[in-house]
């Protein structure tokens, strides 16, 4: 865990969220800048900073990220309707915050390409 990262206090408890799920490896919680009408943000307890530090030994885990993800949307009542997962990695690519975090987002038509 890193002291200096958002998203590592927040798993925590060091600061306020809306939790939706959360197991040993994972939290899930409601991003505070929504994107969508539903925007929730998985994220790993341990602290990654991007994906690229992740190797072959971590698909395990990377499965199971995005497996709480279609769990989460589930529980939202997205399965049906459709959402997207999304997983930036680097300053160009959207990431803001360097603690590797999927984006569950849903409830409105999504357009493609992403913007």
């Amino acid at each position: 865990m890193s002291d200096d990262c958002i998203f590592c206090r927040i798993a925590r408890k060091k600061m306020k969220n809306e939790v939706v799920s959360e197991d040993e490896e994972t939290l899930a919680f409601r991003d505070v800048n929504p994107q969508a009408p539903t925007h929730v943000l998985v994220i790993p307890k341990e602290h990654i900073e991007r994906l690229t530090d992740l190797g072959p030994e971590r698909a395990g885990f990377i499965g199971r990220l995005v497996l709480k993800g279609v769990e989460v949307a589930r529980a939202e009542g997205l399965s049906e309707r459709g959402f997207r997962l999304v997983l930036n990695c680097g300053a160009e690519a959207g990431q803001s915050v360097f603690h590797v975090h999927l984006h569950v987002l849903g409830g409105r038509k999504m357009g493609w390409p992403p913007g």
